[in-house]
């Protein structure tokens, strides 16, 4: 792992044997690709500054064509933050990042050597039979410190900030956690309301956000792992404290989504506001949607969440059914109504 490359694409062939509790129907081979082509290039850039060589322009020419670069500054630009080249150049030029350079260089080896099929495996257990996992999981050095999925309707991408203090058991978490939203999105791409109203239509996109949840659980690898047990002490801490309000928060996104269905929030600006509130670093999409999940599962089976996934106010019904038997708060009346029945399957 030494060896100096501009570029190291790792084509994984991920074939897995699933025999779960789906039945036998086996999903097609992940088709996974780790990309670490714009992390060996800022570190060559960090190299030859550290022995006092020049970076000459064929570096920095490898670095700006490296696909993960390109990826990268194509998602930034979608995101309305877009960098430019001499931005980046400052950026790698910078004292701070030279200084922590030797950390850089460990982690990138460390993280190359994590196998991509525990996480594949993890986020097929909790997808639809058939689902589908094709993705480029980029290893990136970059300005801002977020991970994210980039893309997942068309050429889906993993981009993966390049942290040393996570280690590689967390790195595959969060794999299998991003795999489990492409999977989500290619399996219920064709799913949605039919009904006409655009404040359904608006409440359904939003409720599909408790696969943050979902991915957490399926990230876990079941509801009895704790979903921050390969995270940091505080984020493990952060979790419990946001789980033990959970009826408070259910209560919150239930004032949500009835103010979209009875007109009371109209505007997509403010109501995009409070829904992204519900994100945090991981709040209430997350911690409510893995309680969801949970209960189902621990009640009802996996293949009753799985079956469920695709239509999220029957995830919703659902859950009730089980919260009922496990003593967990529920989902109101009132709000189950105004989603209307669920639709036959």
């Amino acid at each position: 792992m030494g060896a100096r490359r501009a570029r190291t694409v790792l084509l994984l062939a991920v074939t897995l044997g699933l025999s779960s509790a789906r039945g036998s129907a086996q999903a097609p081979a992940p088709e996974l690709r780790i990309v670490t082509d714009e992390a060996d290039a800022a570190l060559e850039v960090l190299r030859l500054r550290r022995s006092a060589q020049p970076v000459d322009d064929a570096v920095w020419a490898r670095l700006f064509a490296s696909e993960g670069y390109r990826r990268l500054k194509a998602r930034e630009a979608a995101m309305g933050r877009g960098f430019s080249d001499p931005e980046f150049r400052a950026f790698l030029l910078s004292d701070t990042l030279l200084r922590r350079a030797p950390d850089l260089e460990r982690t990138l080896a460390a993280w190359k050597a994590v196998p991509a099929e525990g996480a594949a495996a993890r986020a097929l257990a909790y997808l639809p039979p058939g689902s589908r996992l094709r993705a480029r999981v980029y290893l990136l050095i970059k300005p801002r410190t977020n991970s994210f999925v980039f893309e997942a309707d068309t050429d889906p991408a993993i981009m993966l900030y390049l942290d040393p203090a996570l280690p590689p058991a967390a790195l595959e978490n969060t794999i299998a956690h991003e795999l489990h939203h492409i999977g989500y999105a290619g399996a219920c791409a064709e799913t949605g309301d039919s009904t006409g109203d655009p404040a359904m239509t608006t409440v359904r996109r939003w409720l599909g956000a408790f696969g943050e949840g979902v991915a957490m659980l399926a990230a876990a690898g079941g509801p009895e792992v704790h979903p921050q047990a390969t995270g940091k002490p505080e984020d493990r801490a952060r979790w419990d404290r946001d789980v033990a309000r959970v009826e408070e928060d259910m209560r919150r996104l239930e004032r949500f989504f009835l103010d979209i269905l009875e007109q009371r929030l109209t505007d997509p600006d403010s109501t995009r506001q409070v829904g992204m509130s519900f994100f945090g670093v991981q709040g209430p999409w997350y911690t409510v949607g893995w309680v969801m999940g949970t209960t189902v599962e621990r009640v009802a089976g996996r293949e009753a969440l799985i079956g469920a996934l695709c239509d999220p106010p029957t995830l919703l019904r659902r859950y009730n059914q089980s919260a009922r038997a496990a003593g967990r708060p529920q989902w109101s009346d009132a709000l189950l109504a105004r989603l209307g029945p669920s639709p036959a399957r």
